[in-house]
Parts: structure tokens; C-alpha cells; sequence
């Protein structure tokens, strides 16, 4: 492995190269006693109840951005699908398709920040496949993921539980992973520091529902940003979404580059935040919860679930109009994730 500098077609060939590549690169970084035999497939004890399981690809442009990579990206996202439908994240598969002349000591540095993502939230990748395909095939690097978590008992969060009268809390500013992924992948400088809010959430869902509070529904509004997260919980429950601009948290460097670019903040995607729908009862107890961890000392109530307008989202404005907010059409910015 020490002489191969570069990912080679016979890395992909299930013979001494491709066993060199799994054994030396990537067992050694997310070595577990589930991985080590290297078989087809991971045997695991399962706790009684109710299991989420999902599965996500990732195929984002550039590989790497400030704020962290494909790697850690395809583990945050992964056990952030988890997380909003309450679960306990437990395992993850990490499934690579390489492009041959991928230099090794990036494939090095993206495994590095997938296995620290893993430990971080508490997860134990149980299988994984690698497969190379020739130059010019594929973009570096695409990463194939699949998910498994446990539903404590008692939890039932769901796009359709949204009530008249809900709480719309998020974590944090809005906005930041698209625009870095932009501002790397264009060369662009807005003179002010831009990094990715990719992160795993599920430690801070974990706290919410600790504190007693009872959570209606969970979004990570990743693709199409917090206002077509929003619009798809409306739809689900028909229910209408007030939210108030003047709530809305988004950091300076953003939002001068949305105005720069002609861009919505509330339509760019995130990696780090997601959208908290409960009853008003529980907004103090969950903000306190929130405050407590990393990713959600910047928690705010930006909004609330109406009876009025089923369906839709509409922004009350700084000047004291309405703004219906539609759910995107197209992408602003393909490659996000």
C-alpha cells in the first residue's frame, strides 16, 4: 500500500490489492469487532420495540469544503436521518465507489473524518463494500450509506403530527453548509469566515426528549432549506407554518453572500440544524435542553403551526407584510450533499 499513491482499477478487483486497500485503509481507521472478520454482512443483537433504518447517498462537489468533508458529511447525514424520527442511531454501513487516480492520501484523510464523525456520535459502522471504477467514471469519490436505530418507547415523531399552535424551533443559523459548499467550489471569498454546520444531531435530539419534552415533529432541512422543510410539514399535516423573518438566525457572512448571489437563505441547505415542531408548553424546557449541548446553543423559536392557510408557508416580514414562502422548484445549488 505504502507504493501505491493513487487508486488503481485493481483496488477494485477483490484480489491482494483490493484486500491491501480494505485491510490497510480502511479496517485500520474503522476497525470494530463487526468489521473485523470481513464478512458479507454484520450479525448484531437488536433491542425489542420499534427500528429506523435509512439509506442515503452522497456525491457532493468539492470533496472537500471548510467545515469537513464527504466522509464526515455521509456519517452526519446518515445518523441525522435517524434522529428525526427520534431514533437512537446504533449502526451504519459505508459503501465507497472510487474513481481510479483518487490520490490515497485523500481517500486517508476522508476515512479519517468518517471513522472521528462515527465516534463522535456513537455510532459503529457494521459493514461496508468499496468498489473502483475507471477515470473519468465518477467524481473522485461517490459514498453510499445505510442506517439502523432504535424508537425508544413512547416516541412518535412524524411530518403529519404537526398541531395549530406548535412551536417552530431550529438550533442555529440557516444557510451555512450550502453557501461554504459554494464559496469553495467557485473560488469565491466574501472576506468573512464561511464553514459547513455539518454535524451529527442526534445527541442533541436525545436531550430534548430527556428533559420530558414531547417533540411532534423532526426535519433536518437539508436540500431546499428550511422553507421547503417546512412546506412538506404543512402539506403532511395540514396545517399552515407562520414564521417571522425578524427570528430568523443567520450569520452575517451568509446572509452578505445571499445578497451577493441573489439567494434565499431560507432556501439553501444545511447539515447541522433541524427544525423542532412541539407544543408551546414545552418551548422553555426545550430551549434550556438545546442551550445545553454544542450544536444547539444558538436555539430560537422562529415561528408557528397555524390553522389558517393549510398547506402553506408564509414569512412575516421586517416592514409588517406576508411573504408566502413555496416550496423550491429545482435546486439553487446542485452538489450539496
Amino acid at each position: 500500500m505504502q507504493k501505491k499513491e493513487r487508486v488503481e482499477l485493481d483496488h477494485g478487483s477483490g484480489g491482494e490489492a483490493a484486500r491491501e486497500l480494505v485491510t490497510h485503509l480502511i479496517l485500520s481507521r474503522l476497525d470494530n469487532p463487526y468489521l473485523r472478520p470481513m464478512d458479507d454482512s454484520a450479525v448484531f443483537e437488536i433491542e425489542s420495540g420499534r427500528m429506523a433504518m435509512t439509506t442515503d447517498s452522497y456525491v457532493v462537489d468539492p470533496v472537500f469544503f471548510p467545515g469537513g468533508n464527504i466522509g464526515s458529511l455521509a456519517v452526519h447525514g446518515t445518523v441525522n436521518d435517524l434522529a428525526m424520527q427520534g431514533a437512537r442511531p446504533a449502526y451504519l454501513t459505508l459503501g465507497l465507489i472510487l474513481e481510479e487516480g483518487l490520490p490515497m492520501e485523500e481517500l486517508a484523510a476522508i476515512l479519517d473524518a468518517a471513522a472521528e464523525a462515527a465516534r463522535e456520535a456513537g455510532v459503529v459502522v457494521v459493514a461496508g463494500d468499496t468498489k473502483v471504477v475507471p477515470r473519468g467514471h465518477a467524481d473522485k469519490i461517490f459514498i453510499n450509506t445505510a442506517g439502523v436505530g432504535f424508537v425508544p418507547e413512547g416516541v412518535d415523531v412524524a411530518a403529519q403530527n404537526a398541531k395549530p399552535g406548535d412551536a417552530v424551533i431550529i438550533n442555529g443559523p440557516i444557510g451555512d453548509h450550502g453557501i461554504a459548499i459554494l464559496s469553495q467550489r467557485e473560488g469565491l471569498d466574501f472576506h468573512m469566515p464561511l464553514e459547513s454546520d455539518s454535524a451529527s444531531l442526534n445527541r442533541l435530539v436525545s436531550a430534548v426528549l430527556s428533559a420530558g419534552v414531547r417533540i411532534h415533529v423532526l426535519r433536518d432541512p437539508t436540500r431546499g432549506g428550511v422553507a421547503t422543510a417546512l412546506n412538506e410539514i404543512a402539506s403532511a399535516s395540514s396545517v399552515g407554518v407562520r414564521l417571522v423573518e425578524s427570528h430568523l438566525p443567520v450569520n452575517p457572512a451568509v446572509a452578505s453572500a445571499c445578497e451577493m448571489l441573489g439567494l434565499d437563505p431560507l432556501y439553501v441547505a444545511n447539515e447541522g440544524k433541524a427544525l423542532f415542531l412541539l407544543p408551546q408548553e414545552y418551548v422553555g424546557r426545550a430551549l434550556e435542553a438545546m442551550r445545553n449541548e454544542p450544536q444547539g446553543r444558538e436555539a430560537c423559536v422562529i415561528g408557528e403551526v397555524v390553522a389558517s392557510h393549510p398547506g402553506r408557508v408564509v414569512l412575516e416580514t421586517h416592514v409588517g407584510g406576508t411573504r408566502i414562502l413555496s416550496t423550491l422548484t429545482g435546486e439553487q445549488l446542485p452538489r450539496i450533499c
